[in-house]
């Protein structure tokens, strides 16, 4: 039986992220959602890309663009880096793209270039990074950036009554379009959770890889949730991001 499986943030938590897959025993059937940040924090960065582009060929995958993938693909297109990018786990996928040959580079671009900047499944049901801002839905969005690093729509649902019904006038009109809508960027940790999130209809799968937690995924039928141990306990004699 094939599952629909959803990815949290990794920032290069190779090795997290192989523990997790063997956990969920994946099926060649399975799909595989990702929801962003593969690259920027642990030192695999540049082999976690390898690793999902390998993977891709065996699974049905989809890559939704993160924040951390977009300044990373910037750079290695053009060069274009910037202090606060290095600051926050930039320097990481620097690093670790310094073997790399220009052919592996390459394949890399092609990778960052073709992810998605959110997906919307049959089962009306919407995956992306960090959100959207416009109120009648994601396809109107004003700007993409929104995508991959607005961070309203979960700072909205924290806030919401539990109690507040969809059909209640009070009910935010972006969640009105969904049944459920997956994100990460936002570390659950920072309001001390360690698994994903669920606040109205919106699932939070970060559960702060790039700092003292682990990689999660959750099935989304389900809801079964999959984790690895602290990726930091992978990578002892780094530090993550800062």
């Amino acid at each position: 039986m094939s599952r629909k499986l959803v990815f949290g943030d990794l920032h290069g938590g190779l090795k997290a992220l192989i523990q997790l897959l063997k956990k969920i025993d994946l099926n060649p059937k399975d799909e595989l959602i990702f929801l962003g940040d593969y690259v920027d924090g642990w030192s695999d960065s540049a082999n976690t890309v390898s690793y999902l582009i390998d993977l891709a060929k065996q699974n049905s995958c989809i890559f939704v663009r993160g924040n951390h993938d977009d300044l990373a693909h910037k750079w290695l297109e053009t060069g274009e880096m910037n202090q606060k990018w290095l600051e926050h786990g930039g320097q990481s996928s620097l690093n670790a793209y310094r073997n790399f040959t220009e052919e592996d580079k390459s394949k890399h671009k092609k990778f960052f270039r073709e992810m998605v900047n959110y997906y919307h499944d049959k089962e009306d049901r919407l995956f992306v990074h960090a959100g959207f801002t416009n109120l009648h839905g994601p396809e109107l969005e004003y700007h993409e950036t929104a995508f991959y690093w607005d961070r309203t729509l979960w700072e909205m649902a924290l806030s919401m009554d539990d109690a507040l019904e969809p059909d209640d006038h009070r009910y935010p009109r972006r969640l009105s379009h969904f049944k459920e809508i997956f994100i990460g960027h936002t570390p659950v940790t920072r309001i001390g959770e360690t698994t994903p999130v669920n606040k109205a209809n919106i699932w939070n799968v970060d559960t702060g890889a790039a700092f003292m937690g682990p990689i999660s995924a959750i099935d989304v039928d389900s809801k079964e949730v999959y984790q690895s141990d602290p990726v930091h306990t992978f990578y002892p004699d780094e530090q993550g991001r800062n």
